[in-house]
């Protein structure tokens, strides 16, 4: 019976500190709500708010920067350039309103992308930037060149929009044999709508495109999360392993009893 007990009790200790600890919010965390708060002021056309926030963002992030340094200097760099674009965005007197958005949502997806170690936000455009750029791949098989070039277009709005960040979370090599695809591509637009070889240039972004948000998805399971979840359904199959064998044991010990009675 000790013994029960004693696993219901690991059982207990090892699940609660997962539903019931909270950690305290990190700098980066903080970081990452006021660029949340930005990006929705701007939505709502709130733009001198969003200015506010952007301001108060700097501060925070200057204190950080004095108090701690766990950031690479690529990342400050990274950061600075996208929050710079977003004051842009904020205090411009003729700027557009989608316009404006994008530049938040790049920065957004910056402060994201530091600030979380699993499921970066920029990841969920998937489905956008993919979308975009097979209606121009398409397009393109159909010689179309108008809807290519708007299509295309599109695409590489959004491809701008997620690219800081994925420069935090992607490998730099990943990063440049995009970039040099993209590029070539983008120059020799004509020739690859009218010709079938150049078109294959487009099957092997859409290729590269496809792995970047695959390998992204593939590194979220965090290790430690998993260990947690070995462990612990280790030991509820113990417990009721134990359980069980403790309730065989009982129930035979009690038919022996009940055969030594008739017995006597």
């Amino acid at each position: 019976m000790k013994m029960k007990w004693f696993l219901l009790f690991a059982i207990f200790f090892a699940i609660i500190p997962m539903s019931v600890s909270a950690e305290p919010e990190s700098p980066m965390d903080k970081l990452d709500d006021i660029s949340d708060e930005a990006l929705q002021m701007v939505k709502f056309h709130r733009y001198e708010d969003a200015k506010r926030m952007l301001d108060y963002f700097s501060n925070q992030f200057e204190s950080l920067s004095v108090n701690a340094q766990p950031l690479t200097m690529d990342e400050v760099r990274i950061i600075n350039s996208s929050r710079d674009e977003a004051m842009e965005a904020a205090l411009s007197p003729d700027m557009g309103h989608e316009e404006r958005i994008n530049k938040l949502t790049k920065f957004r997806l910056v402060i994201d992308a530091i600030a979380t170690s699993s499921q970066p936000l920029w990841t969920e455009m998937e489905d956008s930037v993919r979308t975009a750029f097979n209606q121009a791949r398409e397009a393109a098989a159909n010689g179309d060149s108008a809807d290519f070039h708007s299509n295309f277009n599109t695409f590489l709005s959004l491809y701008n929009v997620i690219y800081p960040s994925m420069k935090i979370d992607v490998p730099a090599e990943n990063i440049q044999r995009l970039d040099a695809r993209i590029k070539f591509i983008d120059e020799y637009r004509s020739q690859i709508i009218h010709d079938p070889e150049g078109q294959q240039e487009l099957d092997k972004l859409d290729a590269d495109l496809k792995k970047l948000f695959t390998n992204i998805e593939d590194d979220d399971a965090d290790p430690s999360l998993w260990w947690v979840i070995i462990s612990t359904g280790s030991i509820i199959i113990m417990t009721l392993s134990y359980v069980g064998w403790r309730k065989y044991q009982g129930e035979r010990d009690l038919k022996k009893d009940r055969s030594r009675e008739h017995k006597d």
